[in-house]
């Protein structure tokens, strides 16, 4: 009977681990994008600044 039970339980605890892994997984990927948004962001908005500043000191 406990080896039943603990079969039971077995199987609620695999589902509920499979459930949540592929609630998680979007929530992942959405979280990469943004950090590798931020990243990208990080890198060329200077550049683009260091540019803007260029174009117009040779303007003037």
């Amino acid at each position: 009977m406990l080896q039943k039970i603990a079969d039971f339980y077995e199987s609620e605890v695999e589902a509920m681990l499979a459930s949540l892994t592929a609630a998680l997984e979007p929530i992942l990927i959405v979280f990469l994008g943004f950090v590798v948004g931020f990243i990208v962001i990080a890198m060329f908005l200077p550049l683009v600044k260091v540019i803007e500043s260029l174009s117009s000191g040779s303007s003037e």
